[in-house]
């Protein structure tokens, strides 16, 4: 049997109350505490379910405290353990969206006129964007999965256009993200389309205008994990449109499901590769393995040029050789090794900002953000020294040390902070940045924070939520964001976060230079694996 202290206090306690009324005793009693322990201790790491053996599943089914589908606490299903309650979400949402993957509708006359309207003619060559739109077009669920800069958001900006063509200016289309800042950049993103994009004025003035996060378009209830929209009080929207959708965990995406009223369609946007999501489940990545008829997958990259590219394309296939080839190749002006003290140079980039700072009053906060937004420091790790903690200490005592007024741990002219608790009150989300700027009116130093259409709204810190210095961010927190340059930080030793997704979440937050510093054997030791998650959606999702 396993030690008790390779699992955590909660694990252990956990799975001891429920031994204790297992009936069980001797070995079996510690077999049962064990498995417990494991499927509480593999929740924390993502995993919707513990994989069994046939005599551990046979042993399991002899507690009244499990069944195969009953209101036990424990759930035996497929030779898989679960809590009742992810079994609960596995189950309804499998059953929910097979029923959505089935619905088709008959495309109109006037649905192909527009498809070749917004996309041309068809061609040789498959048009991966239009097909994602007739997709769209003809079922209740669609998933559009590619990397950055793959037309994602410019595919849906047209799918959104023909809906409304189709369904009339009272069809309604609700935009969201998992984050503020994913949210934003969808907003951002539909805006900009539209000014390149001609439309009529009438479908122009029937555009969805805000993208809001998934838990604002649900409706928060107070200290409540449930929220407003539910099956019983189902979403208006006739189509639902979800960007990130790799960051949507289990429970997230079951609640959402269950929200949408009868009839109403859902698109997912995402990025396949990409890391899963923080909690349990890897649902987009189920959902494409189990259903491609929904599924269409963009090939085509407009954003990186070879460099970038190629650089994310080795890390995802794992070549480490040809990875440390392009970081080292010297004719790659836009990715790089980053051999020397990269405290120094991190700190030369972001002293170019805080001049910046200084000249608030002569060139307004936007630019101030937009010089921040310039260039991120993204680590693996939080702590240790090249961790997100370190990392931030050392930028600010290098800035002090340039005559920068950068004390660690106060509030200073400056200071980026990156919110980490939701506070639905003041419309601040995990994952939202703020630079702490003094006010133009009464000089007090105040947070700001860019809203969807370019203003922006200022908090006194006192009010904010749980925030940190965002110098240094984790490549978690980055998804969702973009950066012209980022320097990727990894630790001096292997660690197990470490993985292809998580490098090549990191290296597409890039929009124009990717920089790394880590050792070789460290990158090798990350390409060696990729994240792997325990759930049985992808299998409940085929069957019959």
């Amino acid at each position: 049997m396993e030690s008790e202290n390779s699992f955590s206090l909660l694990d252990t306690h956990f799975a001891q109350f429920l031994a204790a009324r297992s009936k069980f005793s001797g070995e079996e009693k510690e077999k049962f505490f064990e498995l417990v322990a494991k499927l509480s201790s593999s929740m924390v790491a993502g995993h919707s379910c513990l994989p069994l053996t046939t005599n551990e599943s046979a042993l399991l089914l002899e507690s009244h405290l499990v069944s195969v589908s009953g209101q036990t606490p424990l759930i035996v299903h497929n030779r898989h353990l679960y809590l009742h309650r992810y079994f609960h979400y596995e189950s309804r949402l499998a059953r929910q969206i097979k029923v959505m993957a089935g619905i088709s509708y008959r495309k109109k006359k006037e649905s192909r006129k527009l498809l070749e309207h917004f996309f041309g003619r068809d061609e040789a060559k498959i048009n991966w964007q239009k097909r994602a739109a007739e997709v769209a077009l003809e079922k209740g669920l669609t998933i559009i999965s590619g990397g950055p800069g793959t037309g994602k958001t410019t595919t849906v900006f047209k799918i959104i256009a023909i809906l409304l063509e189709d369904g009339g200016s009272s069809f309604r289309i609700g935009l969201a993200a998992p984050t503020g800042k994913a949210a934003m950049r969808l907003q951002l993103s539909i805006s900009g389309s539209c000014e390149t994009i001609e439309l009529s004025k009438e479908i122009e003035s029937v555009l969805p205008q805000e993208a809001k996060t998934l838990h604002r378009l649900l409706g928060t209830r107070r200290n409540s994990p449930q929220f407003r929209h539910n099956s019983n009080n189902p979403m208006g929207w006739d189509v639902v449109i979800v960007d990130e959708a790799s960051m949507i965990d289990l429970a997230l995406m079951s609640k959402l499901v269950d929200a949408l009223k009868s009839g109403a369609r859902l698109v997912l946007l995402g990025d396949k590769d990409q890391l899963a999501s923080v909690e349990s489940g890897s649902v987009l990545g189920d959902c494409i393995k189990s259903l491609p008829e929904n599924t269409v997958t963009l090939r085509e990259t407009y954003r990186f040029d070879g460099g970038i590219k190629g650089l994310a394309e080795s890390i995802n296939e794992g070549d480490s050789a040809r990875v440390w080839s392009i970081l080292c190749d010297k004719k790659n002006v836009n990715v790089n090794l980053e051999e020397t003290n990269f405290s120094d140079h991190t700190g030369d980039r972001y002293a170019g900002y805080m001049e910046k700072v200084t000249r608030v009053e002569d060139i307004g906060i936007e630019a101030v953000f937009s010089a921040f937004v310039n260039f991120q420091v993204l680590c693996s790790v939080h702590q240790g020294e090249r961790g997100v903690a370190g990392v931030n200490r050392k930028i600010e005592f290098y800035l002090a040390g340039k005559g920068f007024e950068c004390k660690p741990d106060s509030w200073y002219t400056g200071r980026p902070v990156l919110v980490t608790r939701n506070d639905y009150s003041l419309g601040l989300y995990n994952g939202d940045i703020g630079i702490c700027i003094p006010d133009p009116e009464d000089h007090r130093l105040k947070v700001w924070f860019e809203n969807g259409d370019g203003t922006f709204q200022s908090y006194l810190p006192y009010r904010l939520p749980e925030c940190e210095t965002a110098f240094a961010i984790t490549i978690h927190k980055s998804q969702g964001s973009e950066f012209n340059e980022v320097l990727v930080v990894l630790p001096r030793e292997d660690n197990r976060v470490l993985c292809r997704e998580l490098l090549y979440t990191a290296v597409t937050r890039a929009r124009k230079r990717v920089s790394i510093a880590a050792e070789k054997q460290v990158i090798e030791l990350a390409l060696s694996r990729g994240i792997q998650r325990y759930s049985g959606l992808a299998k409940q999702l085929r069957v019959q």
